[in-house]
């Protein structure tokens, strides 16, 4: 059974409000199309590779209709809410025996939020209000399965994502078609995004003499923890700032009292640790470790503790 559809992507913006919009979370977790025809079930990742292997405990979205395709998120749903973490130890396996092994620890949940084709009916030129609320009615939750609330007010449905620490929001318009592979203003993303400050312990070039910094912070005994690698958001003026504050910082070793993962150390430049910049970001790992971070700018005014 070969993947033929690709999902609907939507682009990142501001809030959208009105009547003509539906609001749903956004969840920690990867894109998935799921294909049911014959019995058998094909889950195919946003590139169209079959990642169907990787979760076993999904096989029984097979015996939800004799012909479907379903577009929504697999995530795992700790008690704390959704973890990244978790699924990225799940997303690139490919033995069945060690998927097995990985589901019965750490299961997934594949939240469905749109329904593409249906007993030989293609629908994705009708109106989403339409293909969710067919979606609802056909669909019925499964033991590792369900389709996830909408709701009509946008503001409520965001202060609920901060509340309950969830990734974001997700605004579609209830008239929009589903554009498969396409990335449309029909649909509009956004995410929680965190700031902090955090000390520069070191920075690596890459494409610009700067390429990303090497950012930690002090725990309670006063040991500066590794939180990342921060190189997005560096813009021309920022690299030639930090050149210039962190050159005369030079030193030999990390001064980080973890260890920096060999992939970030790669051709380091290690600094003692006075510069602090305000970084922007998603979430962190159970480790502490910064996702999608973003140099938001230098904190000339503030020395490192």
């Amino acid at each position: 059974m070969a993947g033929g559809y690709r999902p609907m992507l939507a682009v990142a913006g501001e809030l959208p409000t009105g009547p003509g919009w539906s609001y749903e979370f956004k969840w920690d977790g990867i894109r998935a199309i799921a294909e049911i025809s014959g019995g058998r079930l094909r889950l195919s990742a946003r590139s169209g590779a079959d990642i169907t292997v990787a979760y076993p405990e999904l096989a029984a979205l097979a015996e939800l209709a004799a012909d479907a395709v379903l577009d929504g998120e697999v995530a795992v749903l700790g008690p704390t809410g959704p973890s990244f973490a978790a699924l990225a130890e799940r997303m690139h396996v490919r033995d069945a025996h060690r998927a097995a092994r990985l589901a019965a620890r750490m299961p997934v949940t594949y939240l469905v939020f749109d329904l593409l084709r249906y007993a030989g009916v293609d629908l994705t030129d009708r109106p989403y209000q339409y293909r969710r609320a067919t979606l609802r009615e056909l669909i019925v939750d499964g033991p590792r399965w369900l389709v996830p609330p909408v709701f009509s007010d946008g503001a409520a449905t965001w202060a609920a994502a901060e509340e309950n620490g969830i990734e974001g929001v997700v605004a579609k318009r209830l008239d929009s078609g589903y554009r498969p592979g396409q990335r449309s203003a029909d649909w509009v993303k956004v995410k929680r995004v965190r700031t902090d400050d955090l000390v520069v312990g070191g920075w690596r070039p890459g494409a610009r003499a700067l390429g990303a910094l090497l950012v930690g912070e002090y725990d309670e005994g006063a040991a500066l923890r590794y939180r990342g690698r921060v190189g997005g958001g560096i813009s021309a003026a920022s690299e030639r700032r930090l050149l210039d504050l962190l050159a005369p910082l030079g030193r030999d070793a990390s001064p980080f009292a973890d260890p920096v993962p060999a992939e970030d150390a790669r051709g380091a430049h290690w600094v003692a640790p006075r510069v602090v910049v305000e970084v922007t970001y998603g979430n962190r790992t159970p480790d502490g470790r910064l996702r999608f971070p973003r140099l938001s700018r230098i904190r000339t005014d503030r020395e490192a503790p």
